[in-house]
């Protein structure tokens, strides 16, 4: 798994947004809030706009707000916004990539993670963060030990 500030970025705005929802806030308050520079965050906003999860109004009451309720944006849904498909393969879907003899079976190991990779991020919404209540199944997943800890080449058990 591999997230890019760019990502991170946006989701972390948009979780800003959905804290003020239905409120609005200039991107200089949100990049302040969140230590994102205001340059980076203001073509992410318009990413993010172009999308129609975001809009603007300009003026004195304006500054950016969620087009949707925020229980009805995922995290998925703000991913997908700055980097396209959830999980690729050499920049191809998981299930378009193909392999020879005794690593064919690598093609349902790629669709299989990035299933579960998708499971999590659709079930957790823009409102669930800003509540600090996660789904049931993701904080099941988030509780367990072995989450917290990165494995580097040969993972210790």
């Amino acid at each position: 798994m591999r997230i890019s500030a760019r990502v991170d970025y946006a989701v972390r705005a948009a979780i800003e947004l959905a804290a003020a929802s239905p409120d609005a806030l200039t991107c200089d308050r949100i990049a302040e809030r969140q230590g994102i520079p205001a340059r980076f965050l203001q073509a992410i906003l318009g990413d993010l706009q172009h999308a129609r999860l975001v809009t603007s109004q300009r003026g004195r009451d304006g500054g950016y707000r969620l087009a949707l309720p925020p229980a009805e944006v995922s995290i998925a849904r703000v991913m997908r916004v700055e980097q396209g498909f959830l999980a690729e393969v050499h920049g191809q879907r998981p299930e378009d990539a193909t392999y020879p003899g005794v690593a064919a079976e690598l093609t349902s190991v790629w669709v299989a993670a990035r299933d579960s990779y998708r499971r999590v991020l659709e079930q957790v919404t823009l409102a669930d963060v800003v509540a600090g209540r996660l789904p049931t199944a993701v904080a099941e997943l988030a509780e367990v030990e072995s989450a917290w800890r990165s494995f580097g080449a040969t993972p210790v058990d």
